[in-house]
């Protein structure tokens, strides 16, 4: 049966739905703190839980979506990101408000259970254009949701920002149930991995608790020690329960192989090296020139700085495509290369407003020719009734790389703050993309010169 013209467009839609969610992130931080009356360290609860429940839902909504009920998996899941945007919106006190924001989470793993639909009704050959631009659909799609939060935010309330996004998922849901084909008798009906799927939660967690509070609570803090070591154990334990396992949340063994894992440590590199480039210019946007280094620019101008990076990475993912399936592999070091002379532009220069949105664009660019060729190198690589769980753990590595890199921004910024922090903080995250983009190379050039490769 041939799938229909809308499938793809339906799903782009519904994948915009993680980028109109994560756009109610750092930008609006400062208008949250005031809003409940809490502090701004408090305040950043708001990403942190976020990024807690995405990133132990994301495998969990993979492995599933390699099941018989994808369709309904994204409608159920869609379903709560409405009831956690209506419960953001509505909220009167600060606890409430989390517990919306808790169950938005689920939107990391949107984009991992569409890049499945795609590859089930399209077939393997036809799936690659699809999968490529449904994995930058995040970025293409946060160039205009931060905008919209920001002219929201600031002309009415951040409130509004949140009942916009519960009427885009609404009519996210609507588009799917009417546009998306039922599974049939695709997928194939597995046990669920109880037992990993537990043990990776509570070692994601504790993980990712320690990265985001360790310079709030200090590194050297038992609380801080306790959960990263609590993490690192369930981890080790999940490592070695699913290469058990007769059907793992993950196979492990499909990890290792070359592309995945090309694929995999790219993810967490590149996340890391990105999110601590784009925190700072957020913060470079809106701080007072008084401070050195600050753009002063209001709220409602403030989310514009990522437009580049929205017409970047479209562009890079449309150059991608034109290019075709073969081209995957050098597409990760061509594009952590422009990534890596965005964040060292960043990094020597950023005064002028220009100079900042010209390395958004570069950023752009990267992000669309590296994320495209992440899932598609991952999808080709393995059987298709382990794409989904395949695809998601990359995704949780991108988040995993991000919440690294946020913590490596706060402590920076703790340790120094002012112009100094801010310099030191773009310093690394440019050294952090060059390293990974020299490594992407010598891996190239190892592959090209092995006769098992030629």
């Amino acid at each position: 049966m041939t799938p229909p013209r809308t499938l793809v467009p339906s799903l782009i839609y519904a994948a915009l739905t993680t980028s109109i969610v994560s756009s109610l992130g750092m930008l609006l931080v400062p208008s949250i703190a005031a809003g409940f009356q809490v502090s701004v360290s408090a305040a950043q609860w708001m990403l942190t839980l976020n990024l807690l429940v995405g990133a132990v839902a994301t495998p969990i909504m993979g492995r599933l979506s390699d099941g018989r009920n994808t369709k309904k998996l994204l409608l159920y899941s869609l379903a709560i990101i409405l009831i956690g945007s209506i419960i953001a919106g509505a909220a009167t006190n600060f606890g409430v408000f989390l517990l919306g924001r808790a169950l938005q989470g689920l939107t990391y793993g949107i984009v991992p259970v569409t890049i499945v639909l795609a590859r089930r009704h399209l077939g393997e050959g036809k799936a690659d254009p699809a999968i490529s631009t449904l994995s930058v659909t995040v970025a293409t799609g946060l160039g205009l949701g931060y905008p919209l939060t920001g002219i929201l935010a600031s002309l009415l309330d951040f409130r509004v920002a949140f009942w916009f996004a519960s009427v885009f998922v609404l009519t996210a849901i609507v588009v799917v149930a009417k546009w998306v084909p039922a599974d049939g008798a695709e997928g194939r009906s597995r046990p669920f991995d109880t037992a990993g799927a537990a043990l990776l939660s509570i070692g994601m967690a504790g993980v990712l608790i320690a990265i985001s509070q360790g310079s709030h609570w200090g590194w050297a803090s038992a609380p801080t020690i306790l959960a990263a070591l609590a993490g690192v154990l369930c981890l080790v334990a999940w490592t070695l329960v699913e290469l058990r396992s007769s059907d793992p949340l993950i196979n492990l063994r499909v990890v290792k192989s070359p592309d995945v894992l090309l694929a995999n440590l790219t993810a967490i590199g590149l996340g890391a090296a990105m999110y601590m480039s784009l925190s700072i210019v957020s913060i470079i946007a809106q701080a007072k020139q008084a401070t050195g280094y600050g753009l002063e620019l209001p709220l409602f101008w403030a989310g514009f700085v990522m437009l580049p990076l929205s017409v970047g990475s479209l562009a890079g993912n449309r150059f991608v495509r034109r290019l075709g399936p073969g081209s995957m592999t050098t597409m990760l070091p061509a594009g952590a290369s422009l990534m890596a002379a965005a964040a060292l532009m960043l990094w020597l220069t950023n005064d002028e407003l220009w100079q900042v949105l010209l390395g958004m664009l570069l950023f752009g660019l990267g992000m669309g020719a590296a994320y495209a060729a992440m899932p598609t190198l991952i999808a080709r690589s393995v059987a298709i009734f382990e794409v989904g769980s395949a695809v998601s753990f990359n995704q949780v590595l991108r988040t995993v790389g991000g919440a690294v890199g946020s913590a490596i921004v706060a402590s920076i910024l703790a340790a120094n703050p002012g112009q100094h922090g801010i310099t030191v903080a773009l310093g690394v995250g440019a050294m952090t993309a060059t390293v990974v983009f020299v490594a992407l190379v010598l891996n190239q050039v190892r592959e090209r010169r092995s006769p098992a490769r030629g």
